[in-house]
């Protein structure tokens, strides 16, 4: 979809923006898991892989509570990237 935000150009300190950019991946891989778990036969590894992903980025999203400017600018340019790479799929 296009009408998601471009985060490659983040100024230092923009932790807001980290913060929508990592809730959006979270919020990709709990859709995931949703349909998996609504197919006929659900495959568990396939959720078990998703739950841990998405468990990783709430850890990430926690660590933006604290994070210093270029820390959010990080860790918004990976998640970012990573959305961009899950839409592909």
């Amino acid at each position: 979809m296009s009408d998601s935000p471009d985060f490659s150009g983040l100024d230092g300190g923009d932790e807001q923006d980290a913060a929508d950019i990592v809730r959006d991946v979270v919020t990709w891989y709990s859709t995931r898991i949703t349909a998996e778990l609504r197919t006929p036969v659900p495959d568990e590894e396939r959720i078990e892989e998703l739950k841990a992903a998405r468990q990783a980025a709430l850890a990430d999203q926690a660590q933006l509570a604290t994070a210093d400017p270029q820390e959010a600018e990080q860790i918004a340019a990976l998640y970012a990237a990573r959305l961009k790479e899950l839409k592909e799929q």
